[in-house]
C-alpha cells in the first residue's frame, strides 16, 4: 500500500469527494494469515470488492526475502447465511469457495476451496499461494505453518500454479460459494447437489445474441460474483452497442397493454464489470407507442435518468409524498402484483425516477419520437 493514501484520505478535496476510500487505502495489513508471526510481510498489489467479498493479490516475504505470489478471498457469507436458513441450517466454521481465474489470454483455471472464519475480519476467508516451500536456507515459523496444506488457511492449489506466476496477469475472478460437505454439530453430509448455494442471486448477464425480441439466447447464466482488475472502460457511442429486444418486458399475461409490436431496447454497457452490489448499467429506448410495464423492486433499487425523448412515468401511488397533487392517480397492472394505485407523471430530458426497495415505476411512450433513458440497478443490501 501506498503511504500517501493516508496523507490523501485527509485532504480537504478527499473530504468533499471521496476517491480515497475502503478498500482502496485499507487492506487489513495488521492481519493477514502469516502476519500472526514477525517474520511474514505482505506486498498487497490491488484489491477488489463485490458485496460481501474482498479479493487481494500482491506477494508475501518470509525474513525479507521473497517468498511467492498470493491471492486472498474474504466472504462476509451475508446472502449464504440466508440460504442456508431456509433449510434450516446454520453456517459452520469452514465453507466453500468456487474460484475461477481468468487470464487475458482467455485460458481459465478453476477449484474448489475451503474458507475458514476468522474473527479478525468478522469473515470466512482463505490465501491461495504461489509456493508454500520457504527460501532456501529459511524455515517457516510455527505460529504459520500450523495453518498450510490441504484444506488450510493457507493453501496451494495446483490448478492455479500458471496464474500465481504472474498475478498481474489475473484481470477475472469469478466466485461463487456453498456450505461445508460436513455440517457442524451433528457431522452430516451435504452432497454439493443439496448445498446451500450464494451465487449472486443466480446472476445472469444480458447479451445481443440474438434480435428475435426475448430470445432465452440472450440470457447467459453465470451463477457467480465476476471482479475484473481491469482499471478503467472507454465506450465511445453507446448506440454502437448492439440492443437486446424485448417484447412486452415485464407485464402480467395478458395485461391490457400486451401487443405483439411492443418491443423495447436495452443497451447493456456494464454488468459483471461493477464491484459492490451495482447490478447493471444500460440505455433504455422506449419506441413511439410502447410501454415498458410497471412493476415493484423488491430488495434492489433502481434510478432511470431520462436523456431524450418525452414520455410518461408510474410511481407507487404513496413512493413519492412530494408528488404534485395534480398529478393524477391511476390504475396499472403491476406485474406479478395485480391491480395498484399509481402516480402518472410527465418526464422529458433531465428527470429523474428513484426507485427504492418496495416501490413502483414503470414507463411509456405516447410518441412520436423515441424515449430514452439511462438506469443504474443494484441490491439494496
Amino acid at each position: 500500500m501506498d503511504p500517501a493514501f493516508d496523507d490523501l484520505v485527509g485532504h480537504p478535496s478527499n473530504q468533499i469527494f471521496h476517491v480515497v476510500f475502503f478498500p482502496d487505502r485499507i487492506y487489513h495489513a495488521e492481519y493477514l494469515n502469516a502476519t500472526r508471526s514477525a517474520r511474514y510481510r505482505y506486498n498487497v498489489q490491488e484489491v477488489r470488492g463485490k458485496a460481501d467479498i474482498n479479493f487481494l493479490k500482491g506477494e508475501v516475504y518470509l525474513d525479507g526475502l521473497r517468498l511467492g505470489n498470493f491471492l486472498r478471498v474474504e466472504y462476509r457469507a451475508g446472502r449464504l447465511v440466508e440460504t442456508a436458513r431456509e433449510r434450516s441450517r446454520f453456517l459452520g466454521s469452514s465453507l466453500i469457495a468456487h474460484v475461477e481465474l481468468g487470464p487475458p489470454n482467455g485460458a481459465r483455471a478453476e477449484a474448489d476451496v475451503k474458507m475458514h472464519f476468522c474473527p479478525w475480519i468478522n469473515a470466512y476467508q482463505v490465501e491461495l499461494w504461489e509456493t508454500l516451500e520457504p527460501p532456501p536456507g529459511r524455515r517457516h515459523d510455527y505460529q504459520v505453518l500450523d495453518l498450510m496444506g490441504y484444506d488450510g488457511a493457507i493453501v496451494r492449489v495446483k490448478a492455479f500454479a500458471d496464474a500465481l506466476r504472474d498475478v498481474r496477469q489475473v484481470r477475472r475472478i469469478n466466485l461463487s460459494f456453498r456450505e461445508n460437505d460436513l455440517y457442524y454439530p451433528s457431522g452430516f453430509f451435504i452432497s454439493p447437489e443439496s448445498a446451500s448455494r450464494d451465487d449472486f442471486y443466480q446472476r445472469n448477464v444480458q447479451v445481443p445474441n440474438r434480435q428475435e425480441p426475448s430470445s432465452d439466447a440472450n440470457t447467459v447464466m453465470e451463477r457467480c460474483y465476476g471482479l475484473d482488475f481491469r482499471r478503467g472502460w472507454f465506450v465511445k457511442k453507446v448506440r454502437d452497442i448492439d440492443p437486446v429486444r424485448y417484447r412486452n418486458p415485464m407485464m402480467n399475461d395478458p395485461g391490457p397493454d400486451r401487443a405483439p409490436d411492443n418491443i423495447i431496447e436495452m443497451r447493456w454497457v456494464l454488468q459483471q464489470e461493477f464491484g459492490g452490489t451495482v447490478v447493471f448499467f444500460h440505455e433504455v429506448t422506449i419506441p413511439p407507442g410502447t410501454v415498458e410495464g410497471t412493476h415493484q423492486h423488491i430488495g434492489s433499487e433502481e434510478l432511470y435518468f431520462i436523456t431524450e425523448g418525452q414520455g410518461v412515468a408510474y410511481m407507487g401511488g404513496h413512493d413519492d409524498p412530494d408528488l404534485d397533487p395534480a398529478y393524477p392517480t391511476v390504475t396499472r397492472d403491476i406485474f406479478g402484483i395485480g391491480p395498484k394505485a399509481c402516480k402518472r407523471v410527465p418526464v422529458e430530458p433531465g428527470s429523474v425516477i428513484f426507485t427504492k426497495s418496495g416501490g413502483i415505476h414503470g414507463i411509456e411512450n405516447p410518441g412520436p419520437n423515441p424515449l430514452r433513458f439511462v438506469a443504474f440497478l443494484y441490491h439494496s443490501s
